[in-house]
């Protein structure tokens, strides 16, 4: 697979993550606690794939690294955010715990490829 296809294979998966993360917030209950958790959640986690989507269009490389830590700050934002609401919302703490390391699958791409850019 060369970068282009890695790239556009990317792209899909992160905008299936956040359709994924959207209706997961659904189901999260609406009471005051819940209310910011679920706000955050939602656009930390739609964040990661619409950064990935700018770093692929940058004109410069500082650019480009520039976008993938952004990546990489949301999607450590996301499981940060899936941590929280998870301990508030035990009945939801399995889909939430799946979510999560979907997240940390991508914190890792991303801390991979800013160390790679870095050497």
């Amino acid at each position: 697979m060369n970068n282009f296809e890695f790239s556009q294979k990317l792209e899909k998966r992160l905008l299936e993550f956040a359709k994924k993360v959207a209706d997961f917030c659904k189901k999260i209950p609406k009471d005051s606690v819940n209310y910011g958790f679920t706000s955050q959640l939602a656009r930390s986690s739609s964040s990661i794939g619409a950064n990935y989507i700018e770093a692929n269009e940058s004109l410069s490389k500082k650019d480009f690294y520039h976008r993938i830590k952004i990546c990489r700050k949301e999607s450590k934002e996301t499981v940060y955010w899936f941590e929280i609401i998870g301990y508030h919302n035990p009945t939801l703490l399995e889909e939430a715990n799946v979510l999560k390391n979907e997240a940390i699958e991508y914190l890792r791409l991303f801390s991979s490829i800013i160390l790679k850019l870095n050497n």
